[in-house]
């Protein structure tokens, strides 16, 4: 981990704080710090500093810390993805949240296989997990908004027009009539498709609420690999 992210609990002081279980193992381990070592630490939801290992056993790590920056600028895009695999899913959110996307909404499409939705990835707690990793790894702090819908027809209705404003609407697909583009200077919503694709229906449907079906070109994706492409490409 790049960034040793801090929860409330963490806090015994004001600058002071006490770690143990995964993150002792990997200062340990990983960093290999001794009292007296500095490493970055950031508060979750907050500041970004810096954290001086002051003493450590096999049961915990206590630091002072100092926490006076502020974490990295989001990126202006806000996520409709299409359920994936769940072991897909945890790589996306992963890769997702440490490009800086915020805003994350995960839709149902008739290519989604309906068993997915029952796989305990596909939880709050699981996406906290993954989003935190991606924290650690791009050395940010903000939790992303990870929405779930699970009928598609309810969402396009309902949720999918108030995301609308303000914003380019790109829907990525090996079949869509206009090349992506580049260097995008607004605010963007990207829709991604699960494996296969969304169907004729789906793409028509986001085409009568202003999206732009775009491709990166005739090879098929992975998911995350498509995003990281993708984010590369817009930003």
């Amino acid at each position: 981990m790049n960034l040793i992210l801090l929860e409330e609990r963490d806090f015994t002081e004001p600058n002071r704080v006490r770690l143990d279980g995964r993150r002792l193992r990997h200062i340990r381990d990983v960093h290999r710090a001794m009292p007296g070592d500095e490493l970055r630490v950031g508060a979750i939801g907050g500041k970004i500093g810096r954290g001086r290992v002051e003493r450590y056993d096999d049961d915990a790590l206590e630091m002072d810390v100092i926490l006076d920056a502020e974490p990295p600028a989001p990126l202006p895009l806000r996520l409709i993805l299409a359920l994936p695999r769940p072991k897909v899913l945890n790589r996306t959110i992963a890769a997702a949240v440490s490009m800086g996307i915020r805003e994350i909404d995960i839709i149902n499409s008739w290519r989604v296989d309906k068993s997915y939705w029952k796989s305990p990835r596909v939880s709050q707690d699981n996406f906290r997990l993954q989003s935190i990793l991606g924290l650690e790894q791009a050395g940010d702090t903000i939790l992303p908004d990870i929405r779930m819908h699970r009928l598609f027809s309810p969402f396009v209705r309902e949720t999918l027009p108030d995301m609308l404003v303000n914003r380019m609407k790109l829907l990525a697909d090996p079949t869509g009539e206009a090349e992506f583009p580049r260097r995008i200077s607004e605010p963007v919503l990207l829709a991604i498709g699960p494996e296969g694709g969304f169907i004729d229906r789906e793409i028509a449907t986001f085409r009568e609420h202003g999206f732009t079906v775009a491709s990166l070109g005739p090879r098929i994706l992975r998911v995350e690999t498509a995003l990281a492409c993708l984010v590369g490409r817009m930003f």
